[in-house]
């Protein structure tokens, strides 16, 4: 029997006698399971039972000795605990945590990592004795935990944010009445390409875990992959162009224009629109006009009239590709390696979820240059129409031809 199975063993054991015996006795069984094992004894009981080794040892003592005691600590009996010995030990470590609304602003905490040990160090030094250990415990009992940051904080709110989700919601009904489609487009984290560290876990062998780079430092003949969506919002179908080279306007609009004649004509033979949400910063950000003027080739070039309703500065996450398209797609990558372009084409294009989810991907090996701003001329030339309600984020673009 292994050291695991010994662990689980003693634990079965000491659970199942726990409720049924004084502390003594606890004490003793733990003593006797220690000496029993022998060498590693204390260690493994202690793991298995959490019984201190402390505790353990004066059990073992116990044992040792030729006269038997049937004497058991009452109630109420043994040393207090610190914070009942020292009432203003929690409300110094409270201050030490919270330095911004309880405590002193110019705390040496204020700026560095709150472990338990620098914590500790700091409160033995205003004359609390205190090990970390009994930090974490303090720390517990009253209600925290290691926790991280959550983006849940949309900025700045715009006053005229709530109309423009309704006027969004209200035009894809429409085109959905109409029988057009509605997309909802956007560009995913670009990603490294190489064997770099994914985040996430994946089953593997045990003890066999996939070896990868120890940095994360760009392989100039892989680059990175930039995988822009375009999500059909009522087929639930996903067109994913992962891109070489940068995210720019022209880049967007190709990408949309490889969903249309890949996946969107063939669905919507009859279609004379197109509405597009996207979010109002990136490549598809509404103050683009290399954005405007891409989507009047297209429009020219479909014969489609493009309408495009932007979502509010800071409401990124509303956008459905966000998590209709792309959380599946990280998920499905999670704890691989985007060793290739290639990879990462077939790990998108394999994406399927339990409510129909079907993705498509292709790699877009063209160049996209940045910099490019269409003229004064070029702008005037553009058949756009602006809605009266905010026409910065709401507008259509009309075939020039038609």
């Amino acid at each position: 029997m292994d050291d695991s199975d010994k662990e689980k063993a003693v634990g079965l054991r000491f659970s199942a006698l726990s409720p049924h015996i004084n502390e003594r006795q606890r004490r003793l069984f733990v003593a006797s399971e220690a000496r029993a094992i022998g060498r590693g004894g204390l260690a493994l009981v202690e793991r298995a039972t959490g019984v201190s080794r402390t505790v353990i040892r004066a059990g073992l003592k116990e044992l040792a000795e030729e006269h038997v005691t049937d004497r058991v600590r009452q109630k109420g009996g043994g040393r207090k605990p610190l914070e009942v010995q020292d009432p203003t030990l929690w409300p110094a470590l409270e201050a030490l945590i919270e330095p911004t609304t309880r405590g002193d602003p110019m705390s040496p905490l204020r700026w560095t990592l709150k472990s338990t040990r620098e914590l500790s160090e700091l409160l033995r030094a205003q004359g609390h004795p205190i090990g970390h250990s009994k930090v974490a415990q303090l720390l517990s009992a009253h209600g925290y935990s290691l926790q991280g940051t959550r983006k849940t904080l949309e900025g700045k709110e715009h006053e005229d944010r709530d109309a423009q989700f309704a006027h969004i919601n209200a035009a894809v009904e429409r085109f959905h009445e109409q029988g057009q489609p509605v997309i909802s487009v956007d560009t995913k984290k670009k990603e490294l390409v190489g064997n770099f560290s994914n985040n996430g876990q994946e089953w593997q062998p045990k003890w066999c875990p996939e070896n990868v780079l120890s940095h994360d430092f760009p392989d100039p003949m892989l680059g990175k992959a930039i995988p822009y969506g375009v999500y059909d919002v009522f087929r639930n179908e996903g067109w994913v162009n992962v891109g070489i080279d940068h995210d720019t306007s022209g880049f967007a609009v190709e990408s949309i224009r490889r969903w249309w004649y890949l996946m969107g004509k063939p669905s919507y033979s009859e279609a004379t629109d197109l509405f597009v949400t996207a979010d109002c910063g990136g490549s598809n950000g509404n103050r683009r006009w290399q954005w405007k003027a891409e989507l009047q080739a297209l429009a020219d070039e479909t014969g489609l009239s493009i309408s495009v309703s932007h979502y509010p500065p800071g409401t990124s996450k509303w956008n459905k590709i966000e998590h209709r398209l792309f959380c599946h797609i990280t998920r499905n990558w999670r704890g691989r390696p985007l060793v290739s372009h290639e990879v990462i084409v077939n790990l998108i294009g394999a994406v399927r979820t339990r409510k129909g989810l079907v993705v498509q991907a292709g790699l877009d090996e063209g160049s996209y240059p940045t910099g490019i701003t269409p003229t004064q001329e070029e702008r005037a030339a553009l058949h756009i129409e602006r809605d009266d309600f905010h026409g910065e984020w709401n507008y259509t673009l009309h075939p020039r031809n038609g």
